[in-house]
């Protein structure tokens, strides 16, 4: 059959070059529409049921995390000059197109009370300009009675002051939020030139921004690199220009087809769809590596350059066909997880993985079936470093094979104590550098104001205008206080926020007075709150359902990572059954500070899934390929052992199981698998083409396929090493983890696969 196709394609050789290169048009005209995800990741299905209350949520109440946030520190925030600074930042940014609102002391909204018409009216602080230090006291004075403002805009106990900055919904999305956020920071550099104060930034919007920019540049960078070190390695291996010019450009076909692939499936480049080309680069270069290899095997048998190609298309197609299902396998599993973020990762890292296989096994013997003859020198071998290991490995396996099962027991002994050490625990940003501007500036809001993360609360009292009952407010109240009074959380904003400020306009602004009014007071003061404006102007209408059913809390929190969140929110969540009785109130907590942590466990769920899922597809096609129960079972043990290493190696150094790093186990197993089929697809040829017995065809084996097997564990190594570069931790990570997986993974195929299929062969012969 393949002897068959490898003719074929020489034999069509242009007609197949056009048909891709016409393909890799179409491809890279599409690629030219790929644009950049600008919405929060994807990570849980639409079906679960945390991501369902999220989005009823955002259909009642609107996008939560929706607000950029500008900060400063200052004993001096409100004295004349730099409050007024303060205040032409407020305006400037005011100004700025596609900003819909901006709040800040700078820019404050002050209730008066209109007993005229019964209703309260807004007024705007500061009404002028502040010229006076007497002028500012007075407005200092003023602003600091708000009692609703105080933990929200400023901290009088830290000096700290904040605005909040609310954009175009339609825009907030899209990339017209970056030159929103350019021009927003623009203004805050001249504050800050002004001033000589740092301006904190930070937000969803902001930190999403800034994290799709540094994916961006990444995406460029590891292209690159990934194309040199490929290219260096080629240049070492072959010392052919051609050699190394065209196996690039074949793979680079690939990534234009990948990229092409994500605008026709209507993705955008997120933080993992971005590795898809350079892992296309990666993955595909063997590929190439293992045709040439084999042509110039056959060149030194005195074979002409026709049929030299012709041999090599034939024998290496079916090897490196099952090695890229492989690979391909430990991306697809993905697929059934169900999360979008991984499906779209999944599913264009697999089918690309194959089509690179297509391009390669084509159009490298149709390349080299024009160009010059490899020239192959035929002199007395010196045996090289690398021989030498072999030959050691070789007498291993033939006389020490107790020692290699030892080992390897100890090994996986070791590794299931790191295993038990491993924590499940991931930050919003944490993959971004602990000294990066947008940590520090995390940082700064934590400690000033709580964090800026959204978690909301929503309270059903299950009958209209049940949200106007004073019992329920005054047991909304219990929990904002319950819940206000741990670190992690600010201070509440909620309906009790508007009516406990009304309250006090009410009573003629006297701070005393910002609390919920009395069974007496609330008629009137409720109806002077639904007087206060129509539609989008009501006061109630952010924080209350149309119906006066459902009453919205809000807070914002510190970046606990998803093992502390989990038993806070449970503990929370106990103690808010106890203060609104769940069968009379339901209550449930969202926001994108749960869906992130909701996301993390549940791709941990599925990764013990994705993997038994790849190992069960793998072992199926293991066993149609060598027709034997005993080398399917026996094969799978060096793919599995290097991940149980891995583990432990994480365990021990404190490496967390987070949506970054869950992804090595996948897609190791799927490259490690690779190496394994290299090493039985050769001793299977060397049975059957070199009619040895088991003992010669496994020695042979060794010492043949483990030089090729070695030369692609290091162009791995070092093509994942490039991910080391990045400024995501957890792409350093990954990067770094799976290139240490596939090395030792290299160790055991070359030691304990031969030993494990030397026992089995024995055991048939004693049979």
């Amino acid at each position: 059959m393949w002897e068959r196709f490898a003719k074929l394609i020489l034999k069509n050789r242009v007609v197949i070059l056009l048909m891709f290169l016409m393909i890799t048009l179409f491809m890279g005209w599409k690629s030219t529409g790929l644009k950049l995800s600008y919405a929060g990741s994807k990570i849980l299905p639409v079906t679960d049921s945390a991501f369902k209350a999220y989005n009823a949520f955002k259909e009642k109440f609107g996008e939560d995390g929706s607000i950029m946030v500008l900060g400063v520190e200052s004993p001096d925030i409100f004295k004349k000059d730099l409050y007024n600074q303060w205040s032409t930042l407020t305006n400037a940014i005011k100004k700025v197109d596609g900003v819909t609102n901006v709040l800040s002391t700078g820019n404050l909204i002050s209730l008066t009370k209109d007993t005229v018409n019964q209703k309260f009216g807004v007024k705007f602080l500061p009404t002028k300009r502040i010229n006076t230090a007497t002028e500012m006291d007075s407005l200092s004075s003023e602003i600091r009675g708000l009692t609703f403002y105080n933990g929200l805009l400023f901290n009088e106990r830290t000096h700290a002051t904040l605005m909040a900055i609310s954009f175009d919904k339609k825009l907030l999305n899209t990339v017209h939020r970056n030159k929103i956020i350019e021009d927003i920071q623009a203004q805050s550099d001249l504050f800050t030139q002004k001033t000589g104060l740092e301006v904190h930034v930070s937000g969803l919007p902001y930190i999403r921004t800034a994290t799709s920019k540094l994916v961006s540049n990444e995406f460029v960078l590891f292209l690159g690199l990934s194309i040199l070190v490929s290219a260096i390695i080629l240049l070492v291996f072959f010392r052919n220009i051609f050699a190394v010019l065209f196996p690039v450009l074949v793979v680079v076909m690939g990534v234009v087809w990948s990229l092409g692939c994500l605008v026709l499936f209507g993705y955008e480049i997120t933080t993992l769809t971005g590795l898809i080309p350079p892992l296309i680069v990666i993955i595909g270069i063997p590929n190439s590596i293992l045709i040439l290899n084999k042509y110039k095997a056959e060149l030194l048998k005195g074979k002409a350059k026709i049929e030299a190609i012709e041999m090599a298309t034939a024998r290496v197609s079916i090897t490196t066909l099952i090695a890229n299902v492989t690979a391909a396998i430990g991306f697809g599993v993905l697929c059934f997880t169900g999360s979008n973020l991984l499906v779209e990762f999944g599913a264009v890292a697999a089918l690309n993985v194959m089509f690179t296989w297509i391009i390669c096994l084509c159009l490298i013997p149709i390349i080299f079936s024009w160009l010059p003859k490899l020239k192959v020198k035929k002199e007395v071998h010196k045996a090289s470093a690398l021989d030498k290991i072999l030959y050691k490995v070789d007498y291993l396996v033939a006389n020490n094979r107790k020692l290699i099962y030892a080992t390897t027991i100890v090994l996986v002994l070791i590794s299931i104590v790191g295993v038990m050490k491993i924590r499940v625990n991931g930050y919003v940003v944490d993959d971004l550098p602990s000294e990066s501007s947008i940590q520090r500036d995390i940082k700064f809001f934590e400690k000033n104001f709580e964090g800026i993360l959204p978690l909301e609360i929503s309270v059903d009292t299950r009958k209209n205008n049940g949200v106007l009952n004073l019992s329920t407010l005054k047991r909304i109240e219990k929990v904002e206080d319950m819940i206000a009074a741990y670190p992690e959380f600010s201070k509440s904003i909620s309906i009790n926020s508007g009516v406990k400020y009304a309250t006090q306009t009410f009573f003629n602004g006297d701070p005393e007075f910002y609390r919920l009014p009395s069974e007496f007071e609330k008629n009137f003061i409720l109806q002077y709150v639904s007087n206060s404006g129509k539609g989008d102007g009501n006061m109630l209408n952010n924080f209350v359902s149309s119906d006066k059913r459902i009453a919205r809390i809000s807070f914002q929190m510190a970046d606990v990572g998803s093992e502390r969140l989990g038993p806070l929110l449970d503990e929370i969540k106990l103690r808010t059954d106890s203060i609104l009785n769940p069968k009379r109130y339901d209550v449930s907590f969202t926001g994108s500070s749960i869906i992130f942590s909701r996301g993390t466990d549940y791709m941990l769920e599925h990764l013990i899934e994705s993997i038994c899922l790849a190992i069960v597809l793998i072992s199926i096609i293991r066993f149609f390929q060598f027709k034997s129960i005993g080398i399917m079972l026996i094969s799978l043990l060096p793919n599995v052992v290097p991940l149980i290493i891995t583990a432990g190696i994480m365990g021990y150094f404190g490496v967390d199981l987070k949506p970054s790093t869950i992804l090595i186990f996948t897609i190791a197993f799927g490259l490690a698998s690779d190496q394994t089929i290299y090493f039985l697809t050769h001793y299977q040829q060397e049975l059957k083409y070199g009619k040895h017995d088991f003992k010669v065809a496994l020695s042979n084996t060794i010492k043949e396929s483990g030089v090729s097997m070695t030369h692609i564990a290091f162009i791995l190594f070092f093509g994942f090493g490039i991910f080391t570069a990045s400024t995501f931790g957890g792409t350093v990570v990954l990067g770094m983890l799976l290139s240490i997986t596939l090395l030792v993974a290299l160790v055991f195929n070359l030691t304990l696969l031969p030993a494990l299929v030397r026992w089995l062969a024995m055991r048939k012969v004693k049979s």
